[in-house]
């Protein structure tokens, strides 16, 4: 038997974290950890006023970007994120994001992700190569992304590459190597979109990075490295979530034969399976605020410089929000959804990343996957906020 996780960090990747997180809503629904330092919030009514609060910043008021990003590209990069801003470098550039988002038509994002779906399981030759698959799951949300920027083909894979290390530079765990490889990536990543700005108003005209351009300029932003940054940010955003979405569906549909079953028969059962992993077994476990002030929170006196791990993943799994949440359930009435965050950070990009994950997931359906193997050679992706499955082999 194993053993539960010893705390909300290790549960991200723990085998099964769903009876520790039941625990935590049940019993202990918002406390302090005094070992690690910071106060953790897991049902929905807590994690809803965390989310909510308006003491709550995104970063350390006094340490913007993290210091072992200072004085590299990555920092140029992270500092204008609008993820990783509050209030006024915040609020217009949200809205100019989210607007450039909406000029992405459904069959657009549908197209370019089969498109890229087939032809990267073409390339790779699951088939012949199953142990392929991860690099599967993580390649084709770049793809997508990085298309639908307008990013020219052919220098795709090599844009899958520099993400991989610029994501990995960003976890506090990250090791020298993979810092300075990191750095090297959003170097090359700033240089590549800075290029094509000079190109917006001819070859890429109906692409994301010019509808972000267009709506920078009407939120009065002007700044070409804002814009920039933030089009790197709708390629770091979707990178690990859509891979980790796209792996625990998978993971999902194995352990329910009986919606496996149903899948293979008719596929576009596929977009209520996703809404419900969404709940189920999201990809985006926990995030974190930052209080700015004191001040009553969720029912408890917090103190200016206090640290929330908001657990969103269990507040999914709460019975107030989801009845029976145990129950994996793909025609779910009235879900509600904390993984992509609520107020003024909630994350817009959950139909582009259900999308993808659909995309890719009957392509490995179609390429003959056979899912039922996939929960003998898993493991997940060091972490402490994004759920990702790593295959080690799959059989076809």
């Amino acid at each position: 038997m194993i053993p539960p996780p010893h705390n909300p960090i290790d549960a991200v990747t723990h085998p099964d974290p769903y009876p520790y997180y039941a625990n935590l809503v049940a019993n202990r629904p918002i406390y302090r950890d005094e070992t690690a330092g910071f106060w953790v919030a897991s049902s929905a009514a807590t994690v809803t006023a965390i989310l909510m609060s308006d003491l709550g910043r995104v970063r350390p008021p006094m340490e913007p970007v993290p210091t072992t990003l200072l004085d590299s590209p990555a920092a140029d990069v992270f500092r204008h994120l609008v993820r990783m801003n509050d209030g006024q470098k915040h609020d217009p550039m949200k809205g100019a994001v989210s607007r450039a988002l909406r000029t992405l038509g459904a069959d657009q994002i549908v197209e370019q992700s089969n498109t890229w779906a087939r032809l990267l399981a073409d390339e790779m030759k699951l088939e012949a190569h199953p142990s392929r698959l991860t690099d599967f799951t993580f390649h084709l949300p770049a793809y997508v992304v990085a298309s639908l920027l307008g990013i020219p083909q052919e220098k795709l894979q090599q844009t899958a590459l520099w993400m991989s290390d610029f994501v990995g530079c960003l976890v506090p765990t990250s090791s020298p190597e993979q810092l300075e490889q990191g750095k090297r990536a959003a170097s090359h990543l700033l240089d590549m979109l800075h290029s094509m700005l000079g190109t917006q108003k001819t070859r890429l005209a109906s692409h994301l990075l010019n509808a972000l351009v267009y709506e920078a300029g009407l939120a009065e932003c002007t700044d070409k490295d804002v814009v920039v940054a933030n089009g790197i940010g709708f390629l770091s955003q979707t990178y690990e979530a859509t891979a980790g979405l796209i792996g625990n569906t998978l993971l999902t549909l194995a352990r329910h034969q009986d919606v496996y079953a149903q899948v293979l028969a008719d596929p576009d059962l596929l977009h209520p399976v996703i809404q419900e992993v969404l709940r189920y077994d999201p990809s985006v476990q926990n995030t974190r605020r930052y209080l700015a002030g004191s001040g009553t929170v969720a029912g408890e006196q917090m103190q200016e410089g206090d640290v929330v791990l908001v657990v969103l993943a269990a507040a999914n799994r709460d019975p107030a929000a989801n009845a029976d949440p145990t129950r994996f359930d793909m025609f779910r009435q009235s879900r509600r959804l904390f993984t992509f965050g609520t107020g003024i950070h909630a994350c817009p990009g959950e139909d582009v990343a259900a999308i993808i994950a659909r995309a890719g997931v009957e392509q490995l359906l179609l390429s003959g996957v056979n899912v039922l193997h996939l929960t003998e050679k898993v493991k997940y992706r060091s972490s402490g906020n994004v759920r990702v499955p790593l295959f080690k082999g799959a059989e076809l």
